[in-house]
């Protein structure tokens, strides 16, 4: 045995540097867990959830995905050092988040280690084992933080043209803010809900003839209802009320990134948008992920240098990002529309890394008036759409404001969602025999209340 460790490592020594340390850190990164290859939890990943089980499902408290387990943090906290472990018996991540990169790079050591191949502490101790590790299969997810507010941008270059065209003419596609800043709304923390929450269609008021504004408005259901493809991230640590985060700030009051869609009821949007934008039109329901990918996971899935789109005109002094080329991270991103008793289709595939204003600068812009942020916060990327057709991320763009059928299973096709539906949004970052994944953030539509 020990001539066989001799003669790996004296191969090892001939491959190049680079090669040697990719094998070294694929060691050291390799859980005593089994873990697929497309499983979206390997022990690169480690996202935070809140989650309570079948047997307790009043008592939610913090756990990380591992394989197709949930890591309850609670049981193990008095491994952790540096920062009191407590908060993790809480029902939302709201007080870890707030705790700050040194507190957060602590508590990933020391869950790589709980996890790894070669430690004996959980691996060999088969009481803590079963009360640490549950089977995902046992657990319940909640929302992950107490969302005290949320906000929504509107941030893909691609999307906001597409929009634009649709509703002012190629020429005058972009407002003309909109290579300047960040255009974003305040949306509504208390509609903000995790994977699998039902939707209902909403009502409310809808222009009573398309074509003429003037007749006024009638009471429905909406007609028109849509999603939109986006991602989230939670804030860390706030800041004080009149003090903004600079762009060299900003990572470190980036908790971490969910899957998000933000559902839309276009009908009643295009009546109330004028002057003050979106308001019941978006207010019925946001959906999320229950998982939160820390920043620490996606760090090697940051763009290429050479990576675009470049900002043109070049942004503000407070918004130009030395590092903007590498500013956001390549998530591959899936929307997969499943209609009652029928197969799921996937309606569009896109990418993070399309999006114009990263969420450096996202964050930046939100607070350069000196708005207080707070952990816990949500902010959301805005839809995001590619160049290609098969990668807007909305229905009214993948059917052009419902002038094109969209092709789904069983010959069926789609303009907007009807009742029965179901949405799941997915999202992953590939790496070399294992991807970084955020779970589902799925949603199914009930008929309207009438």
């Amino acid at each position: 045995m020990i001539l066989g460790f001799a003669i790996v490592a004296f191969l090892l020594s001939l491959l190049p540097s680079t090669t040697q340390t990719h094998l070294k850190m694929s060691k050291i990164e390799t859980s005593f867990i089994p873990v697929e290859a497309t499983s979206d939890f390997p022990i690169q990943n480690l996202p935070y959830g809140i989650f309570s089980t079948r047997d307790a499902p009043n008592n939610k408290r913090a756990g990380v995905a591992i394989g197709d387990f949930v890591l309850d943090l609670s049981v193990v906290a008095s491994h952790f050092k540096g920062f009191d472990a407590n908060c993790f018996s809480e029902p939302s991540l709201n007080t870890f988040m707030g705790l700050g990169k040194q507190a957060w790079d602590s508590a990933r050591a020391t869950i790589k280690k709980l996890l790894s191949v070669d430690e004996a502490t959980l691996r060999d101790n088969a009481a803590l084992r079963v009360r640490a590790l549950i089977p995902m299969a046992n657990v319940f997810m909640h929302l992950p933080a107490q969302i005290g507010d949320y906000t929504d941008f509107y941030s893909s270059r691609e999307h906001a043209t597409n929009v634009g065209i649709m509703f002012r003419g190629k020429d005058n596609a972009l407002q003309p803010n909109w290579l300047h800043l960040p255009v974003g709304y305040h949306g509504r923390s208390s509609s903000v809900i995790v994977s699998g929450t039902d939707i209902r269609r909403p009502c409310g008021q809808v222009q009573a003839d398309k074509a003429n504004p003037n007749l006024g408005s009638v009471f429905s259901p909406c007609r028109i209802l849509d999603i939109e493809l986006e991602m989230g991230f939670f804030v860390g640590p706030g800041n004080k009320l009149g003090e903004p985060i600079s762009i060299d700030q900003a990572d470190d009051h980036i908790f971490g990134f969910v899957l998000m869609n933000d559902w839309s009821a276009r009908d009643i949007q295009k009546w109330e948008y004028v002057p003050l934008g979106p308001f019941g039109a978006k207010n019925f329901g946001t959906t999320i992920s229950p998982w939160v990918v820390p920043l620490a996971a996606l760090e090697p899935f940051r763009t290429e240098p050479s990576f675009g789109p470049e900002q043109k005109p070049a942004p503000l002094p407070y918004l130009l990002d030395k590092n903007y080329s590498r500013g956001t991270y390549d998530i591959e991103l899936v929307v997969d529309l499943t209609p009652e008793n029928g197969k799921a289709a996937t309606i569009s595939t896109s990418n993070y890394k399309n999006m114009y204003w990263n969420p450096k600068q996202q964050l930046v812009h939100h607070t350069v008036t000196g708005c207080n942020m707070n952990p816990g916060d949500l902010l959301g990327s805005g839809t995001i759409s590619g160049e290609a057709q098969n990668s807007f991320g909305s229905l009214l763009e993948l059917s052009w404001q419902g002038t094109r059928d969209i092709q789904i299973a069983d010959g069926e096709t789609r303009k907007f969602l009807k009742d029965g539906d179901s949405i799941n949004i997915r999202g992953f970052c590939q790496g070399q025999g294992y991807r970084i994944g955020f779970g589902d953030c799925k949603g199914k539509i009930l008929p309207a209340h009438l």
